[in-house]
């Protein structure tokens, strides 16, 4: 490594975030911009540890000191190409990955661990600022058509790759853009859109066709896409919401999380004039305390809501590791996001009884109860605390407590894959039960995060590259990363 001792001369850095009551007023991203000489010494506090656990940690394989050793060398061109080796889309996960690679970086065991997703941000916008980034079609074409139904995170992936293998990909996309949950489901002051459009239009000039506003199974059916394409990937996630089963779920103002969420970004988008869910002057409760209730705290805020509540069943994490959860392990404490720091009454070890509604079934109150978290023959168990039931004011609930599997569209059964008894489709090394149909992302897997959709999708096209050629010289996770030629280099 370039700097043997900038794990000691360097503390841990982070780019400012506008001020709260500045970024409540827009939907554009939060940071500000964090200069060269800054960047390069979060690279050098890279250490040449010996054994890089953020490899292991990171889904993707990510080969993370060898790409802050160049950018610690001011070697932009080479960071990139390693990290492309591994991540095709490095703008995305630099920006929303919750980064397991710095849960296990070696220098976390006694002092704040590198900065790897912010890097890993800026070596991608390096790239595409000094021109790296450019189109680079296949040199040569198989003569065979992949379909890849889905355009999130998994399908994108598989799509690029295939692409690169030479196969005529075309992605589906019932919405009426490309994007998936990256578009429709993270919000624009986590990621900002024209990222999106940028990578998309890349793609397109390299030749994957994207057919958006096509809702396989309706607009299309199903066996004319297995009957016009050679081989199928369905990726089209985890969409299935998890169903508060308690008095009241039905009424009027109580909604999934991505109703509210999807909706938004469409506004943004221009797709459509106004949000028909709105927060504006109304208390809100948000049920469940992962990403995407920290997201509805975020676009709350910005509606102008006038409290917002966020419930969360689970004890209160500690600030920090506790003796139980030692490092690599992933930290289990308290993590506090931009959009808490905007504002929200956060309340642990909470069980929701009931929504309380008026005589035009409008959701009015949530009642709840404390509860007290004890370990009962070597599992955790809860149980009320007495005298603690109460009745919160709420106009407007949001259900934030993840997904059970695919949507219950059909979609599964008309390309004939058969499911397991918790819904998710079987498979055996990404290939369903038809045998011309593999699956990849969320809806093989259950919700996960983006990286590991990325990851989903790439391993998945090895296979499909397999099934249609007998073999692959498309990459895989644990054969590491192309090494940098000169050839790969500008002049």
């Amino acid at each position: 490594m370039g700097a043997k001792e900038g794990f000691i001369k360097y503390k841990r850095e982070l780019p400012q975030s506008r001020k709260p009551e500045e970024r409540v007023q827009d939907y554009n991203e939060i940071y500000q911009p964090f200069d060269g000489e800054k960047l390069n010494n979060q690279a050098a506090r890279c250490m040449d540890c010996g054994i890089p656990f953020c490899h292991q940690g990171c889904p993707l394989g990510n080969v993370i000191p060898d790409f802050n050793d160049a950018v610690y060398r001011n070697e932009w061109e080479e960071a990139f190409h390693i990290l492309k080796s591994t991540n095709n889309f490095p703008e995305f996960t630099g920006r929303i990955c919750p980064a397991p690679c710095e849960a296990s970086c070696v220098l976390g065991i006694n002092k704040d661990p590198v900065t790897i997703e912010l890097i890993e941000k800026h070596i991608a916008e390096q790239a595409y600022e000094k021109g790296y980034v450019k189109a680079n079609p296949p040199k040569s074409r198989t003569g065979k058509k992949v379909a890849v139904i889905g355009s999130g995170p998994a399908g994108l992936a598989a799509a690029d790759q295939l692409n690169q293998a030479g196969h005529e990909v075309t992605v589906f996309e019932k919405d009426a853009k490309v994007g998936g949950l990256l578009r429709y489901g993270i919000p624009d002051f986590k990621l900002e859109k024209w990222v999106i459009d940028r990578r998309t239009a890349i793609m397109e000039e390299e030749g994957v066709i994207f057919s958006t506003g096509t809702d396989v199974g309706f607009n299309i059916k199903a066996e004319n896409i297995l009957r016009n394409f050679d081989a199928v990937l369905l990726a089209t996630g985890a969409q299935q919401p998890r169903e508060l089963n308690i008095k009241g779920s039905d009424l009027n103002g109580v909604h999934f999380a991505m109703e509210f969420l999807g909706k938004q970004n469409q506004v943004i988008g221009g797709e459509i004039k106004e949000n028909p869910i709105s927060a504006k002057d109304k208390h809100v409760i948000v049920i469940g305390g992962g990403d995407t209730g920290s997201d509805c705290i975020g676009t709350s805020n910005r509606h102008g809501a006038k409290s917002i509540t966020q419930l969360e069943l689970l004890p209160k994490p500690p600030k920090q590791r506790t003796i139980l959860n030692p490092w690599p392990e992933w930290p289990m404490t308290l993590k506090t996001s931009s959009s808490h720091e905007e504002g929200a009454d956060r309340v642990f070890s909470i069980l929701t009884k009931e929504f309380i509604g008026n005589e035009k079934g409008e959701v009015t109150g949530l009642t709840l109860v404390d509860i007290e978290w004890k370990e009962e023959g070597g599992r955790m168990q809860f149980e009320e605390v007495a005298g603690t039931e109460r009745t919160l004011p709420c106009d407007l609930a949001f259900l934030a407590i993840g997904y059970t599997g695919p949507a219950k569209n059909g979609l599964l059964e008309a390309f004939g894959v058969e499911t397991m008894e918790n819904s998710l489709p079987k498979s055996k090394e990404y290939q369903s039960t038809n045998k011309k149909v593999f699956l990849s992302g969320d809806m093989r897997r259950g919700q996960s995060l983006v990286v590991w959709a990325i990851s989903e999708g790439r391993e998945a096209a090895v296979k499909i590259d397999e099934f249609l050629m007998g073999t692959s010289s498309l990459p895989k996770k644990d054969e590491g990363y192309y090494e940098v030629e000169e050839d790969m280099l500008s002049d």
